[in-house]
């Protein structure tokens, strides 16, 4: 397997450059299949994540096997943020949204680097405000818009953390990302198509008109990704961090 490289992860690519030579050791390159459990709810987490090409839905499970997503991670992020926050474990269940690579390092060398302080402990400490406020938002819009502008919201941010304009997906998986029944992922999608937003065959969806689905979503897209430029590093121009 070829190897990721580090930089094309946001919290990577912010890493000062004095914690470089510590932190490249205990990266591990990992290939992410569509539909990996990275982990399950209530597990003790022996890894955290950082997808580069992936993206990783967090799910939230109820006890009849019902689920909705909380919060999708790509290469802006870090899937695990409860173990170095001292949880250790938590409710939601990381499943592999979109097939890709990344890096994942021991539980022991994160909490280590964690507990460091300094740069690196402001830098995650911010990353995890950003997905709180993803989270917060993401249970506001579930509540009160419309699934229409749930499916933009969701097609949008999954475009931010993937190189091209095109996702492998089944109805029956954004359904249970969104929490609703498979008709009316449907109903939307085909909406979506009949106004020239997408093109969705085979399990593709093929975003055509982004400015489109941005006009048609509501506020909470906006609120999110302005929350994360906010706190997170841009990356450069190319989008690497020069070692």
């Amino acid at each position: 397997m070829s190897t990721p490289d580090p930089r094309e992860n946001r919290l990577l690519a912010a890493l000062p450059t004095a914690e470089w030579g510590r932190w490249l050791p205990n990266l591990e390159p990992f290939e992410m299949a569509l539909g990996d459990v990275l982990h399950e709810s209530g597990s003790q987490q022996t890894h955290v994540y950082f997808p580069t090409t992936a993206i990783v839905s967090l799910l939230y499970v109820l006890e009849n096997g019902a689920s909705a997503e909380i919060a999708i991670v790509g290469n802006e992020g870090i899937v695990g943020v409860p173990l170095f926050m001292g949880g250790g474990s938590t409710p939601s269940r990381a499943v592999v949204q979109s097939a890709g690579k990344g890096l994942r390092m021991s539980a022991r060398a994160m909490k280590d680097e964690f507990d460091r302080a300094g740069p690196v402990l402001q830098l995650l400490l911010r990353y995890t405000q950003a997905l709180i406020t993803q989270m917060s938002q993401t249970a506001v819009c579930n509540r009160h818009h419309t699934v229409d502008q749930q499916l933009c919201r969701w097609l949008l941010l999954s475009l931010d953390r993937l190189r091209d304009n095109e996702l492998s997906m089944t109805q029956e998986l954004i359904s249970n990302m969104l929490g609703v029944r498979r008709e009316g992922v449907t109903e939307v999608a085909l909406k979506l198509q009949k106004a020239n937003l997408i093109r969705y065959a085979r399990g593709r969806i093929s975003v055509l008109d982004r400015a489109g689905l941005e006009r048609r979503s509501c506020e909470c897209y906006a609120v999110v990704k302005k929350e994360y430029d906010r706190l997170l590093p841009p990356m450069n121009e190319t989008g690497l961090r020069a070692y």
